[in-house]
């Protein structure tokens, strides 16, 4: 059975994120993993000239990469985060659009040389809406990237999920979660021409990794 989103409660929810994920103080900075220091970097884009990041957070990468000359935007559902990203980083030169993504996707017609998402919409969007959207959007030869935790063993598809532990208000959202071979095959159906879905171990052992996911539109 498909999850069903509410929109407007999950923007109450990425607002309430947003109150404690921005820090005013923050620096740019690209990583594709949950921890400092560790996995690759911004070269799995490529070289690209424009950049979409959908659920785009902090602004954190946008802003590193407009530092460096690329055309940077990013989209994200939270009119609270947008607002504080915007303003933290107007003067590097990274465009912050609110919005739902699959939305934006479907009636946005620029394209763009890479999109990605680091922890971001992709993890919570149903990829059979999302993937379509992101491949029309590619220039030829253009690059999806996104990075997530990886699926619990034998937890796989839409996963329900809450907003700071068990108590208080009810506000949730779904994340989708699979393995790495069904993430490639997703891709490949949504019409990219390559797929390539691996787990990166934690730099300690026992951790939790990271999946990266890279695919290249035809």
């Amino acid at each position: 059975m498909p999850a069903h989103h509410d929109i407007a409660a999950e923007t109450e929810l990425w607002d309430a994120f947003a109150g404690s994920a921005f820090k005013d103080d923050a620096e740019p900075g690209f990583h594709w993993t949950q921890y400092a220091g560790h996995g690759p970097g911004p070269e799995l884009l490529g070289e690209p000239r424009s950049v979409l990041e959908i659920g785009c957070g902090t602004g954190r990468a946008l802003a590193y990469l407009a530092q460096r000359g690329i055309d940077a935007h990013g989209v994200d559902l939270s009119p609270v985060m947008v607002k504080k990203t915007t303003e933290k980083w107007a003067g590097t030169g990274a465009t912050f659009v609110c919005a739902e993504v699959l939305e934006y996707l479907g009636a946005h017609d620029a394209l763009y040389d890479a999109v990605y998402s680091v922890f971001g919409a992709a993890w919570f969007a149903d990829p059979g809406r999302l993937f379509p959207l992101v491949r029309r959007r590619l220039r030829p030869g253009g690059v999806f990237v996104f990075s997530q935790p990886p699926a619990i063993p034998g937890a796989y598809g839409p996963q329900g999920m809450y907003k700071g532990g068990f108590a208080g208000k009810a506000m949730f959202t779904y994340r989708y979660s699979y393995r790495p071979a069904v993430w490639e095959r997703l891709l490949i159906r949504a019409g990219f021409a390559t797929a390539d879905a691996r787990v990166l171990d934690a730099p300690q052992p026992g951790h939790i990794g990271t999946l990266l996911v890279r695919a290249v539109a035809p």
